[in-house]
């Protein structure tokens, strides 16, 4: 007679995490076991996932730590979890994603099923149009600096499932292994790179700021893709008097505004012809800022706060296109060419082009 497990896993919900984790791609953890390698005795890996998760014996190795080149010359840090972690990750995302889902707000955008940065970006346009000062809020260090205890609490109000809670609290004090061979220890925030990450940032800010902000500040719209953050005020006064009340509120959650980067902005057009040390701010990848525009109708010249691609995403995109080393490839077929392009050249178009810069 089999013994019964622990705890009632669905092995439907790993062989489904599976192809999600085998769909995103992703590079090997510290284990060294890459996707063919994986897929090479695949039954018996997803069977072995599944069967330490029911008995409650499931530890996850450390994560692989591996520092980011950041625009400004600093690096941050991105953890990258074995497969095995990655599929364990996901099947507690497939049940904490339906769970979670109603309880998020219209206005948060990021890693959420329907939701994008275009609609984000195309909602904070409409806002601009609207209302003519934005408070462009910068946290610092958010992955790292979530407090787990909190995050914990939240995750308590909406699941009681044992086995989903122990795994969580696990994941959360994985520790971070270096390519030397460091191990650093964890005692707060959550690794991005992680597959239940997103979800996690999510819950976090959604009772950190978004239903703090529908409870407090009803009337003051904002848009949130995971700690990008814009909040949309009727006067300068309004704004400054916002960012003094977040900054005393992220400070009672464990986080911290960045006081240098967060800015009050004002939307300056045709209509608007006040000033302000600020008038654009960029927020995925976009710069808003005022722009040239033509009235289509009359044919009329006129001002409007508008969104169009950065210089940092502009600075990125060329230095991918330098990596590719084109120049060295003279003898390659183009056809082989195009196809090692082709997929990158696509994202960026199908990204930027839907809000092109006309000046």
């Amino acid at each position: 007679m089999n013994e019964a497990k622990p705890f009632v896993i669905d092995k439907r919900l790993v062989w489904e995490a599976y192809h999600k984790v085998k769909e995103n791609k992703g590079s090997a953890g510290i284990d060294k076991v890459d996707q063919k390698t994986f897929d090479k005795e695949m039954s018996k890996n997803l069977y072995k996932i599944w069967n330490r998760m029911s008995s409650g014996c499931y530890f996850p190795k450390a994560v692989k730590l591996v520092e980011i080149p950041k625009s400004n010359g600093g690096t941050r840090p991105l953890g990258i979890p074995t497969i095995e972690y990655r599929i364990a990750q996901q099947v507690v995302v497939s049940v904490l994603t339906p769970i979670l889902e109603p309880i998020f707000k219209e206005d948060s955008y990021g890693y959420r099923p329907g939701k994008g940065a275009h609609q984000a970006i195309a909602k904070a346009k409409e806002r601009c149009y609207v209302t003519p000062w934005v408070l462009d809020m910068d946290i610092s260090k958010f992955f790292d600096t979530i407090n787990h205890e909190l995050l914990m609490k939240a995750i308590r109000k909406h699941t009681e499932e044992k086995w989903v809670l122990l795994y969580i609290e696990r994941w959360l004090k994985v520790p971070y292994q270096t390519s030397k061979g460091e191990v650093i220890e964890r005692t707060m925030g959550v690794p991005q790179g992680s597959v239940i990450g997103p979800v996690l940032a999510n819950l976090f800010l959604h009772y950190v700021f978004d239903e703090w902000m529908s409870r407090n500040y009803p009337t003051i719209p904002f848009e949130r893709y995971a700690d990008d953050t814009i909040c949309h005020c009727v006067s300068e006064k309004q704004a400054r008097f916002l960012k003094a009340v977040l900054m005393k509120r992220f400070e009672e959650c464990g986080l911290k505004l960045n006081e240098e980067k967060t800015k009050i902005v004002y939307c300056k057009d045709s209509n608007r012809r006040g000033d302000s040390e600020h008038t654009s701010f960029d927020f995925l990848g976009f710069t808003f800022r005022p722009r040239g525009a033509r009235n289509r109708k009359t044919g009329q010249n006129f001002t409007a706060f508008l969104p169009a691609i950065s210089n940092k995403s502009m600075k990125r995109i060329k230095e991918a296109i330098r990596a590719w080393k084109l120049n060295r490839k003279t003898f390659a077929c183009l056809l082989d060419i195009s196809t090692e392009v082709d997929t990158q050249i696509s994202g960026w178009m199908n990204y930027f082009v839907p809000y092109p810069r006309l000046d």
